[in-house]
Protein backbone atom coordinates (compact mmCIF):
# COMPACT_ATOMS: atom_id res chain seq x y z
CA UNK A 1 0.00 0.00 0.00
CA UNK A 2 2.85 2.35 0.85
CA UNK A 3 4.54 1.60 -2.49
CA UNK A 4 1.32 2.53 -4.32
CA UNK A 5 1.25 5.91 -2.53
CA UNK A 6 4.83 6.61 -3.55
CA UNK A 7 4.08 5.87 -7.22
CA UNK A 8 0.99 8.08 -7.04
CA UNK A 9 3.05 10.96 -5.61
CA UNK A 10 5.71 10.55 -8.32
CA UNK A 11 3.01 10.48 -11.01
CA UNK A 12 1.45 13.69 -9.72
CA UNK A 13 4.81 15.46 -9.67
CA UNK A 14 5.54 14.32 -13.25
CA UNK A 15 2.09 15.50 -14.42
CA UNK A 16 2.70 18.91 -12.85
CA UNK A 17 5.87 19.31 -14.96
CA UNK A 18 3.97 18.29 -18.10
CA UNK A 19 1.55 21.18 -17.58
CA UNK A 20 4.30 23.80 -17.88
CA UNK A 21 3.60 26.83 -20.06
CA UNK A 22 5.04 27.37 -23.52
CA UNK A 23 5.98 30.69 -25.07
CA UNK A 24 6.28 31.95 -28.65
CA UNK A 25 7.81 35.06 -30.19
CA UNK A 26 9.02 36.31 -33.57
CA UNK A 27 12.50 37.78 -33.91
CA UNK A 28 13.53 40.74 -36.11
CA UNK A 29 14.12 38.42 -39.09
CA UNK A 30 10.57 37.05 -38.94
CA UNK A 31 11.61 33.68 -37.49
CA UNK A 32 9.07 32.24 -35.04
CA UNK A 33 10.52 30.74 -31.85
CA UNK A 34 8.97 28.42 -29.23
CA UNK A 35 10.29 27.79 -25.73
CA UNK A 36 9.34 26.66 -22.25
CA UNK A 37 11.22 29.67 -20.85
CA UNK A 38 9.77 33.23 -20.89
CA UNK A 39 11.33 35.66 -23.37
CA UNK A 40 10.86 39.46 -23.62
CA UNK A 41 7.81 40.10 -25.80
CA UNK A 42 6.78 36.42 -25.85
CA UNK A 43 3.17 35.30 -25.77
CA UNK A 44 1.94 32.39 -23.67
CA UNK A 45 0.67 29.52 -25.84
CA UNK A 46 -2.58 27.78 -24.97
CA UNK A 47 -1.67 24.09 -25.12
CA UNK A 48 -5.17 22.94 -24.20
CA UNK A 49 -5.87 20.52 -21.38
CA UNK A 50 -6.17 21.70 -17.79
CA UNK A 51 -6.25 25.44 -17.33
CA UNK A 52 -3.87 26.86 -14.75
CA UNK A 53 -3.74 30.45 -13.55
CA UNK A 54 -0.95 32.42 -15.20
CA UNK A 55 1.62 34.21 -13.09
CA UNK A 56 0.80 37.87 -12.46
CA UNK A 57 3.76 39.02 -14.59
CA UNK A 58 2.30 37.53 -17.78
CA UNK A 59 -1.20 38.87 -17.10
CA UNK A 60 -0.13 42.49 -16.80
CA UNK A 61 -1.11 44.63 -19.76
CA UNK A 62 1.25 46.99 -21.49
CA UNK A 63 1.19 50.54 -20.06
CA UNK A 64 -0.52 51.92 -23.18
CA UNK A 65 -3.14 49.14 -23.35
CA UNK A 66 -6.76 49.99 -22.62
CA UNK A 67 -8.40 48.55 -19.50
CA UNK A 68 -10.66 45.63 -20.57
CA UNK A 69 -12.78 46.20 -17.43
CA UNK A 70 -14.10 49.50 -18.81
CA UNK A 71 -15.39 47.82 -22.00
CA UNK A 72 -12.68 49.02 -24.38
CA UNK A 73 -10.59 46.50 -26.26
CA UNK A 74 -6.83 46.25 -26.05
CA UNK A 75 -5.03 47.63 -29.10
CA UNK A 76 -4.01 44.98 -31.62
CA UNK A 77 -0.35 44.03 -31.88
CA UNK A 78 1.63 44.31 -35.09
CA UNK A 79 0.13 42.49 -38.07
CA UNK A 80 1.56 39.02 -38.78
CA UNK A 81 0.99 36.49 -41.53
CA UNK A 82 0.37 32.95 -40.30
CA UNK A 83 1.63 31.00 -43.30
CA UNK A 84 3.01 31.29 -46.82
CA UNK A 85 3.40 28.25 -49.06
CA UNK A 86 3.89 27.61 -52.76
CA UNK A 87 0.60 25.88 -53.60
CA UNK A 88 1.35 25.20 -57.25
CA UNK A 89 3.52 23.62 -58.49
CA UNK A 90 3.60 21.17 -55.59
CA UNK A 91 6.96 20.22 -54.05
CA UNK A 92 8.78 17.54 -56.09
CA UNK A 93 6.04 17.66 -58.76
CA UNK A 94 6.92 16.78 -62.36
CA UNK A 95 5.22 18.99 -64.95
CA UNK A 96 4.91 17.76 -68.54
CA UNK A 97 4.84 19.82 -71.76
CA UNK A 98 4.15 23.24 -70.26
CA UNK A 99 5.53 24.94 -73.40
CA UNK A 100 7.71 27.34 -71.42
CA UNK A 101 4.95 29.05 -69.42
CA UNK A 102 4.35 28.24 -65.75
CA UNK A 103 1.58 29.60 -63.50
CA UNK A 104 2.62 29.79 -59.85
CA UNK A 105 0.08 30.03 -57.03
CA UNK A 106 0.87 30.97 -53.44
CA UNK A 107 -1.22 30.15 -50.36
CA UNK A 108 -1.02 33.11 -47.96
CA UNK A 109 -2.91 33.31 -44.65
CA UNK A 110 -4.35 35.85 -43.98
CA UNK A 111 -4.71 37.45 -47.42
CA UNK A 112 -2.17 39.92 -48.79
CA UNK A 113 -2.66 43.25 -47.03
CA UNK A 114 -2.84 46.60 -48.88
CA UNK A 115 0.62 48.05 -49.42
CA UNK A 116 2.38 44.70 -48.96
CA UNK A 117 4.32 43.21 -51.87
CA UNK A 118 5.29 39.70 -52.97
CA UNK A 119 8.84 38.95 -54.07
CA UNK A 120 9.43 35.60 -55.79
CA UNK A 121 12.74 33.86 -56.30
CA UNK A 122 12.65 31.65 -59.39
CA UNK A 123 15.85 29.62 -59.75
CA UNK A 124 17.55 32.17 -57.47
CA UNK A 125 16.51 35.24 -59.46
CA UNK A 126 14.39 37.73 -57.51
CA UNK A 127 11.41 39.50 -59.07
CA UNK A 128 8.52 41.50 -57.68
CA UNK A 129 5.18 40.00 -58.69
CA UNK A 130 1.58 41.15 -58.53
CA UNK A 131 -0.49 39.18 -56.02
CA UNK A 132 -0.33 35.54 -55.05
CA UNK A 133 -0.80 34.08 -58.53
CA UNK A 134 1.55 34.92 -61.37
CA UNK A 135 3.13 33.49 -64.52
CA UNK A 136 6.79 32.84 -65.28
CA UNK A 137 7.90 32.61 -68.91
CA UNK A 138 10.77 30.60 -70.41
CA UNK A 139 10.56 27.67 -67.99
CA UNK A 140 12.17 24.78 -69.82
CA UNK A 141 13.15 21.17 -69.13
CA UNK A 142 15.04 20.55 -65.91
CA UNK A 143 15.01 21.08 -62.17
CA UNK A 144 13.64 24.40 -60.91
CA UNK A 145 13.19 26.12 -57.55
CA UNK A 146 10.65 28.67 -56.39
CA UNK A 147 10.43 30.57 -53.10
CA UNK A 148 8.34 33.60 -52.15
CA UNK A 149 8.28 36.24 -49.44
CA UNK A 150 6.00 39.08 -48.41
CA UNK A 151 7.39 42.54 -47.69
CA UNK A 152 5.59 45.34 -45.84
CA UNK A 153 5.32 48.97 -47.01
CA UNK A 154 8.84 49.73 -45.82
CA UNK A 155 10.39 46.67 -47.49
CA UNK A 156 10.74 44.72 -44.23
CA UNK A 157 10.39 40.94 -44.56
CA UNK A 158 7.06 39.74 -43.09
CA UNK A 159 7.12 36.02 -43.99
CA UNK A 160 9.00 33.66 -46.31
CA UNK A 161 7.92 30.33 -47.81
CA UNK A 162 10.01 27.21 -47.84
CA UNK A 163 11.96 26.58 -51.03
CA UNK A 164 9.98 24.43 -53.46
CA UNK A 165 11.76 22.19 -55.99
CA UNK A 166 9.89 20.87 -59.04
CA UNK A 167 10.73 19.33 -62.42
CA UNK A 168 9.77 20.11 -66.01
CA UNK A 169 9.79 17.40 -68.68
CA UNK A 170 9.10 17.67 -72.38
CA UNK A 171 8.11 14.83 -74.69
CA UNK A 172 10.54 14.29 -77.52
CA UNK A 173 9.06 14.01 -80.98
CA UNK A 174 11.12 11.86 -83.32
CA UNK A 175 10.81 12.97 -86.94
CA UNK A 176 11.75 10.40 -89.57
Amino acid sequence: MRLRSIFLAIGLLAANGALAEAYTWTDDDGVVHFSDKPHPGAQVLDLGGTKRPRPAATKRAAPDAADPADGTAEPAGPFRYESLDVASPAPEQTLWNIEGALTISLALTPALQPGHQVRAYFDGNARMVQGTSFEVEEVYRGVHNIQAEVLDETGKLMIRSRPNRFYVQQNTVIVR
